[in-house]
Order: structure tokens, then sequence, then C-alpha cells
């Protein structure tokens, strides 16, 4: 019998060639081959079914992670998976582990601030997995501020160890994933201190359990910090709370690569350069971006999906409502997240470029482009999280009340995926480092110093303070040099009227402080500005397949214009664009939505996403959303009895009137 596709029709108004469009969302045919491979293996695997997650208790749920990372590297090992097919395959797992902080943190800091002689001692072990690790940094009273850190690390020159302890409450490691039930190792950051004198937060290897019997070792306090948003979601991540009562570890085991303590307890700084510890972080940032475009596309393909099953209203003659995805009011708020996906996705394979090439300049003691690595790693960080944060929700919106089902996969999703918001550095934090970066460079721009990279266009100050945007019709929004010279005089202006405005304190601090809102939204506008660039880069390569670059184009002109749209009052008041060709950007807006229309399901294809990984009856491949809803409905632990538990207790009285009132 043929399988259903409620999508069939959707599927043929496809105006492009959608195998070619996923080979473009992977990077590269090689990427979308082994991506291709592995998902197939997850989702065809009984061990990683996640279906009953939200149902289960926490330890059912702990459990039942802890059996799933097992399961995944067995079969590494089964299968002899290259480094790159491991990575995606516990991607598809799809369900938080320690093992994301084991491989995305601990093994990157040692590779990163350990010598070449700890990172042979330590690596091997934790490549094989004979010891877990975690990167345990933030305290119980301190986050985004390091410099703020408690933890001390004193080293007694009589043993030759560090004193690593925790002395206050507010010291407490609280946060770190996988420390709670699970790692057996931690670097931890501790404030060093050698010969009564403090030298800052340094690294330092820490073992927290014994390899015996799991247990904690003398003077450690650890365990899980509790419960997390949501029912499943995150809470399959043991973070924990840690605390050290004067724990001796050995001088060698502080990472030392850029700094060390000699046996005599002197510091002193290597001839490495400082600087290098930011690649580590330009590596985290950039994978958290294309950890973006993954859950926001996700979100995006379950509620198009759903938008074209659905219908409400608008029947005529007896005939069949209309679709809920053929209304203006659906099409203004899904496409821009569709068009936001490939976006995102974009500039992360910029991004990874950008931190290959500021890892070879590192290791040439070429410095020069790390400034501004780090400022727009930080900033896109921040707004594609807060993007798809914001997106995930809206999404669930989209989908109507069954979007609120777990079944959706929607809350589950959100519940998982916002603490991105937060994690390796909160948000508007790092908009105001960008803010930094953006008036130092303001300030330079008349010592004949010229800005490059991201800030490039900052080298034409002089025609982007006084040009106006060239648009006398809906369809020059279609220009990308329109595009750009808006998104550029945009930023530049609200960056220069900051600069200006600071320039009246006295005390630049205060100044900052004060001005912070104005220059956050400058840091935006600096942001979404690279990633309307990078993807009008993307267009200028060559693009094999059938239609594929012009879908392209009109996503890349939905989110540019998207942009236009929610920050007009930007646009507008900074003079880049008149009100007249604001109402053109969004009359522009509107005829481009309908070319998204009849390839919107064959634009969530592309993303090649198996039901497995999706996890959600919404966004079904098939299309078959009611039957499965009613079915999963009778697999609910609630349904497992016809009469409820507490029935006879609380029920039955109340309505025979046996409740005994007491007296007042």
């Amino acid at each position: 019998m043929e399988a259903l596709d409620y999508h069939a029709e959707e599927r043929r108004k496809a105006e492009f060639d959608v195998e070619e469009m996923k080979i473009v969302w992977a990077g590269s045919r090689h990427a979308y081959e082994v991506s291709d491979r592995v998902a197939r293996i997850v989702a065809s695997d009984p061990v990683f079914q996640k279906d009953n997650r939200t149902m289960l208790s926490r330890k059912d749920l702990f459990k039942d992670t802890l059996k799933k990372a097992a399961h995944a590297w067995r079969r590494i090992i089964e299968l002899r998976l290259s480094e790159e097919e491991a990575t995606k395959l516990r991607f598809f797992v799809d369900q938080p582990a320690y093992t994301d902080l084991h491989w995305g943190m601990f093994v990157p800091a040692i590779k990163g601030q350990g010598t070449e002689e700890q990172q042979k001692k330590w690596l091997p072990m934790a490549y094989k997995m004979q010891i877990i690790g975690c990167y345990a940094q933030t305290e119980l009273g301190h986050g985004s501020n390091v410099q703020g850190l408690e933890t001390t690390a004193t080293f007694d020159p009589q043993t030759d160890e560090f004193v690593i302890h925790s002395p206050t409450l507010t010291s407490s490691k609280w946060w770190p994933g996988g420390l709670g039930k699970v790692s057996t190792h931690a670097v931890v950051y501790a404030r060093l201190i050698t010969d009564g004198q403090d030298y800052g937060v340094h690294g330092f290897i820490v073992q927290l359990r014994s390899l015996d019997d799991h247990l904690p070792l003398p003077g450690i306090t650890v365990g899980d910090i509790g419960m997390k948003f949501g029912s499943g979601a995150y809470n399959s991540m043991d973070n924990g709370l840690l605390r050290f009562d004067h724990v001796r570890i050995p001088r060698d085991q502080m990472l030392m690569r850029l700094s060390q303590v000699t046996r005599d307890g002197k510091y002193m700084p290597s001839d490495v350069p400082r600087q290098l510890v930011y690649g580590t972080m330009v590596y985290v940032r950039q994978t958290i971006v294309a950890d973006a475009s993954s859950a926001l596309s996700k979100a995006v393909c379950i509620a198009t999906r759903y938008s074209a099953i659905r219908r409400q209203f608008g029947s005529q003659n007896g005939g069949p409502e209309t679709q809920v995805i053929n209304y203006k009011t659906q099409q203004s708020r899904l496409f821009p997240l569709l068009a936001s996906a490939y976006a995102f996705r974009f500039v992360g394979e910029w991004l990874k470029w950008l931190y290959t090439d500021v890892t070879e300049r590192l290791q040439a003691n070429d410095f020069s482009t790390l400034p501004e690595a780090h400022a727009c790693t930080a900033g896109l960080k921040s707004i594609t999280t807060t993007a798809t944060a914001d997106a995930i929700e809206e999404c669930r919106k989209l989908c109507g009340g069954h979007g609120y089902l777990s079944s959706s996969g929607l809350p589950e999703l959100f519940a998982v995926y916002v603490p991105a918001c937060t994690y390796e550095g909160d948000n508007t934090v790092l908009l105001l480092q960008v803010a930094r970066f953006l008036m130092k460079t303001v300030s330079q721009l008349g010592s004949g110093k010229k800005p490059g990279g991201t800030t490039a266009y900052m080298g034409r100050a002089e025609h982007l303070m006084q040009c106006s945007c060239d648009v006398q019709s809906a369809e020059d929004w279609l220009k990308p040099s329109i595009i750009m010279e808006a998104f550029e005089a945009r930023a530049l202006r609200m960056s220069v009227a900051c600069a200006q405005s600071l320039s009246k304190f006295s005390n630049p601090e205060e100044g900052f402080a004060e001005l912070s809102p104005n220059l956050v939204e400058a840091a935006v506008a600096h942001c979404q500005l690279i990633v309307v660039s990078k993807f009008i880069e993307k267009l200028q390569q060559d693009i094999p397949g059938k239609g594929v670059k012009r879908q392209l184009e009109i996503l890349c002109n939905v989110y540019a214009l998207y942009l236009v749209h929610k920050h007009l009052g930007d646009f507008v008041s900074t003079g880049c664009i008149t009100p007249k060709q604001g109402a053109l950007a969004n009359e522009q807006l509107r005829s481009l939505y309908s070319q998204v229309r009849p390839n919107a399901i064959a634009l969530v294809d592309a993303f090649n996403y198996t039901d497995h990984f999706l996890s959600s009856i919404l966004g079904r491949y098939d299309g078959n959303v009611y039957a499965k809803l009613y079915e999963a409905a009778w697999k609910d632990p609630l349904n497992d009895s016809v009469v409820p538990d507490g029935y006879h207790d609380y029920v039955k009285p109340l309505l025979r009137q046996q409740i005994i009132t007491a007296r007042l």
C-alpha cells in the first residue's frame, strides 16, 4: 500500500531542485551525504527513540540519557565513525547529555590552554572517554563577569600543589553541564594566588570523582542543581553544583600554555600570547551560531508543514476551508523566520571560515584580526540566539492550540534552546562588548587607520553619513547594492550618534553606562548588517541546481526587508530612508511572500530532517497529523486506566456530597 503524503501537491509546486538545495543547506555534497547517512542510522535505531521523553520522571529521563549516550559511543566504535560522523551522530540523537560538554568544552579547553605535555597526558584519555570532563566556570553568584569569580587556587610551595577552595557560598560552581552526576574531571576556573598575590582567573584540571566507585573525592561536594524549565527538555542534562574544601592538586594540573607557576612559586607568563585563549571562545561561539540555524530550522519546518495542513475559515459554497499558510498574516509571521533560518546557516558557514582564518593567524603571531573576530562572534552569538528563541515561540503560536502539545515538539524545543541566550555570555553583555569595539573603531576613523573586515564599511563614513537611499519603486528594494547601502548607513549613523553622545561625558565609563541601551541598538544594527552581507555574498557564489539561486535570492530579500520593516524607526530616524521608501519596502515584502508560498514545503524539506529528529507530529513529512495526534493521546499514562487513580478518594465523595465540612 502506497504511503500517505498529504504534502504531495505542495511538493509538486516547487520551482527549484530540492536535492540541490539540500546540498547548499548542508554546505557541500560530502557534508550532505554524511548528514543524511548518519541521520538515518540514528532514526532507525530503537534505542534512540524519544517519543515518550516528556512523560518520564526526572530519574528515568536521566537514566535514559545515560543509556543513549553509552549506546551512541558503542555505535561510534562499531561503525568506526570519523570525528565528523561521530559529531553528527550525537547531534541527531538530539538529547542534551554530559557528552555535549565533554566534547564541546572540556576537550577544546585542554587543546586551547594546555601545553603539549598536558595535551599528551589528558587528551588521549578524554578521546577514549576513560575520563569524562566538564567546564566549571560559572558560579552561584557570578556568571558573565568571569573576572569576578571567587573560587581560589592557592599555590603551596612546600608540597608543590595548588589548594582549590570555595571561600563563600556564592563561589560554588553552579550550572556546568555534566557536573551534577557524571563528570569525573573538570576544567575549573579559579583565582590563582601565589606568594600572596592574586594573578586573576586561570584554568585547572581537577579530578572530582573516583574512577573506581564514582564517589566524590575528599573535600569535594557535588550534585545536581535541580529541575529546569520544560518536561524532558534540558532536564536530561545533569547541570551541577560544586564546592571545594581545600582540595589539593599537583602544580602541573594548572593549564600552563599561557602562563605557569614555577616550583618555587613564581608566576611566569609564557611566550605564547594570551590572545590565543580567544581562539577557543571564537570556536565555541561559532558553533552556537550554527546551532541557532539548526534549532530555528526545526521550528520553522514544523510550523510550515502544519500551516499547509491546517485549514480554517474561508469555505466557499461548502468547499474546503482555506489552508492557514495562504493567509497573509500567517505568511508575514512565518516566512521571515524561514528566511532567517537560511540566513543564520550561511553566516554560520562564514564564521567557521573566520575561526579557521583567526586560528592560522594566531599560530603565526598575527593578532590583527582578533578584536574584530571576538566582536563579531560575540554579536552574532547574541542576535542569532535571541532571534531563534523568539522564533521558536512564534512558531508554537503559528501552530495554534496544537502547538501547545508536547507532541508538537515545539514546547520541548523551546525549553531546550532558550538557555543559549545566557550561556557563553549573556546576550546583552555581549552586545555591549560589540559596542565597545564599534566605539573604538569610530574613534580611529580620523587617524588614517582604515577599518577592515566587517567594519570596512566605516571607511566610507563620509559617503554613508550623507547618502540618501535611491529607491523610487518597490522593485528597487531587490537590488543588493541598495539593501547594502541602507544597512551600512543605518549601522554607521547609529554608531556615530553614540560616539558623539559619549564625547559629551567627562567620565567615559559613566557615559557608557548611561547610553548602554543606545549602544546595544547600534551593536544589533552592525550585526544584522553582517548577516545580510554574508547572505548576499553567498548568492555571489556558484550555486548549482535548477532554480536554487533564485529561491535563495527571494529568501535573502525577505530577510533584509523584514529587518527594514521591523527596525523601520532606526532607518527613518537616522535619515537612511524616507517613510515612503519604508512603505515601498513593505509593498515589496508582501510580493516576496507570494513568491515564497509555492516553495515553502520544499524549502523546509531541504533541511533534510528525519521525523525522528523533528520529534513532532505536526511536522511529520507525510502530513498525517490528525490521525497521529489522536493515536498519541491514548499513549499518555493518564489513559492507562478509564477511572483515574484518586477517583474513589477525592471525586466520588464530592459527587455524592459526602465531603464533611467543618463548623465555623
